[in-house]
């Protein structure tokens, strides 16, 4: 299809992180042991049987990407490739067919080029969201696998996930809940490990935090992540470290981050579990880390009945996550040289 170049009458700078209507997304169909030709639709609501496991046993995933314009007007992508990965880890664990890289790649492509005229300009804050889903569809009604499956791809242009514009600090309130069980299926992106995360938000906000943090289930000691993002820290020791656990999402955006650290800056950095109340002291800066939050920095954290702050005054944002984050946002959106071979372009 030819794609209008002309860009949507929109506040780019003003938008929050809601869902927008755009012109287009991508559906395909897997039934019978194969996929079917996929297409572009214009039509935003899923006509689903109501007996659909996806309603009913939540056999269903998605993942969170985004595409961004570069100064030069090119339109990128970010890794999109470990999405795919991850789609089809979970798919498999929760017994949904693969959507095969190419056709993965393929539909987020076809969206973000029919929905140009949406994807935010360079320089204004803003990015097109990118939301590929699967779902179980079908008439079932026993607790089995769906006969059938759509894969979707749709978009939204939107701001900063948190409030506060630019990179200013956030703060965590520890949860008396538990996300996940260690071999349950916290690693995965499933929509099912979302609405349960929905009350210890609440929680959390009532106390006055951004969102909420996870502790392991076992021993309610070692931090998980938070309720949307994963989790960074960099020590007093100038080391960057991040949760090791069987029960949290493998962020994308975590992993470049860590990446960053230690080939660019060359951090010293590791993986492993981390006892929040034993080791706070020696927590130099905290973030908040994921496609929708970014790198958001972590100023303050609420345990044991009161607040503890991380850095400075709790809402400064120190050296180490500035540079990270700035390293990062750089070359999402073509800025720098992309001397890891991240970005991939959408041709228009």
């Amino acid at each position: 299809m030819d794609v209008n170049l002309s860009k949507k009458p929109l506040k780019w700078a003003e938008l929050g992180f809601q869902y927008i209507k755009t012109d287009f997304r991508y559906s395909a169909v897997f039934q019978d042991g194969d996929w079917l030709p996929g297409s572009l639709i214009s039509e935003e609501n899923m006509l689903i049987h109501e007996g659909a496991p996806s309603l009913h046993y939540a056999q269903q995933c998605f993942e969170g990407m985004k595409a961004q314009t570069t100064q030069d007007g090119r339109v990128v992508l970010f890794r999109p490739a470990l999405n795919s990965e991850r789609m089809n880890r979970t798919a498999s664990r929760l017994l949904m067919p693969e959507v095969p890289q190419a056709l993965f790649i393929a539909a987020v492509e076809e969206a973000v080029r029919a929905n140009y005229g949406w994807i935010p300009p360079y320089g204004s804050g803003a990015a097109l969201y990118i939301r590929p889903m699967l779902i179980g569809v079908g008439e079932n009604l026993g607790l089995k696998p769906a006969q059938s499956f759509e894969f979707r791809v749709f978009v939204s242009p939107v701001g900063p996930y948190y409030k506060s514009a630019g990179l200013a600090a956030i703060s965590l309130a520890v949860s008396d809940f538990d996300r996940a069980a260690p071999q349950g299926t916290g690693s995965y992106k499933a929509g099912a490990n979302y609405a349960g995360g929905l009350l210890a938000t609440l929680k959390a906000q009532e106390l006055g935090a951004s969102e909420a943090l996870y502790l392991d289930s076992a021993s309610h000691r070692f931090i998980d992540e938070a309720g949307s993002a994963n989790i960074v820290i960099a020590l007093t020791s100038g080391e960057l470290v991040t949760p090791s656990s069987q029960a949290i999402l493998p962020s994308i955006t975590r992993r470049s981050v860590m990446e960053i650290a230690s080939q660019q800056f060359e951090m010293p950095t590791q993986e492993r579990a981390i006892d929040l109340r034993a080791e706070f002291d020696s927590f130099a800066e905290m973030s908040a880390c994921g496609t929708a939050a970014v790198l958001s920095p972590v100023g303050r954290v609420y345990f044991d009945s009161k607040w503890h702050i991380v850095n400075g005054d709790g809402y400064t944002v120190g050296p180490v996550m500035q540079k990270l984050y700035d390293s990062l946002v750089q070359l999402q959106r073509g800025e720098v040289e992309d001397r890891f071979g991240w970005l991939h372009e959408v041709e228009m």
